[in-house]
């Protein structure tokens, strides 16, 4: 049966590089930050980091972006207060997918926490008193990782979709 081929992009490989290094040091011994990189690039069908960076710098058909739907972003704006925190869980999935991006917006870079931690943080960006369904929601989301018992949690860093950068720009400007 043929392999069907799956692009591999990050907006920022040695950042993914170190979120996995980190991510694998909890499961035992690790390759370092260098081997990471050349580990991921070759996954990507490169020789080596440096033949995959250099291979994504050259230039390339653009691939244009859809623009945000603006009047979605505003839709779901009224889910949020005047200071940002989202006041109901959407009902419809893909509202819940863009709240989820605002929520992981205010989440610190970078930053493992103990799950009581992560839960203040969530209350915090809430109104309904309900970090539990918005934690599962992230990590379902890929938008946080947490180790197998789950008692670290932290943001994985990723660019935002159109729509959901829109609606945290939207959020930032009150």
């Amino acid at each position: 049966m043929p392999r069907t081929a799956i692009p591999f992009t990050a907006p920022d490989i040695s950042a993914l590089a170190k979120s996995l290094r980190d991510q694998l040091a909890r499961q035992g011994p690790t390759p370092g930050h260098v081997e990471m990189l050349n580990i991921l690039a070759r996954a990507a069908g490169a020789k080596n980091f440096q033949h995959f960076r250099a291979r994504s710098v050259a230039p390339e058909a653009a691939v244009e972006t859809p623009p945000a739907d603006l009047a979605r972003v505003e839709k779901l704006v009224r889910q949020f207060d005047a200071q940002g925190r989202l006041v109901q869980w959407p009902a419809k999935p893909s509202q819940q997918a863009l709240a989820l991006w605002a929520l992981w917006a205010a989440l610190p870079a970078g930053d493992a926490v103990t799950e009581p931690v992560f839960n203040a943080r969530l209350n915090a960006l809430h109104t309904f008193g309900d970090p539990a369904i918005l934690r599962r929601a992230l990590v379902s989301a890929g938008l946080v990782s947490r180790t197998l018992d789950c008692r670290d949690y932290r943001r994985v860093e990723q660019r935002p979709p159109p729509e959901a950068q829109a609606l945290i720009r939207r959020l930032r400007r009150g």
